[in-house]
């Protein structure tokens, strides 16, 4: 079955101290979504449990996210997360402490119902 894009939201997150990748990246996923109230999809027939939440995060070492912390961060839908290379890193000037910037995507679709 298809898939249809309804939403599209972007956001960006900060680990101030620590480098710290999934906690900046949360804090992407919690910026893209905070002013969302999503209720169209009452009107097809739907529930936010059919929602299919696609997120995409890019920091400077993938690697270093927790992916199931960071799809805890969406409260409904089935939720698949990756982790690419990206973002940015702003070294301190003293030390081995950095500023770590996450960007997230977060895709909602849904099942197109051709019936």
């Amino acid at each position: 079955m298809a898939r249809v894009r309804c939403i599209t939201e972007m956001g960006m997150g900060v680990d101030v101290h620590g480098k710290d990748a999934t906690k900046a990246a949360k804090r992407a996923v919690s910026d893209a979504i905070r002013h969302s109230s999503l209720g169209f999809f009452r009107m097809l027939g739907k529930t936010a449990n059919d929602m299919f939440v696609d997120v995409t995060i890019a920091v400077p070492n993938p690697e270093a996210v927790d992916i199931a912390a960071v799809a805890k961060e969406l409260p409904y839908g089935t939720v698949k997360v990756n982790a690419v290379k990206g973002g940015l890193e702003i070294p301190a000037e003293q030390g081995t402490d950095s500023i770590l910037i996450a960007n997230a995507a977060v895709i909602v679709s849904f099942d197109e119902d051709k019936g």
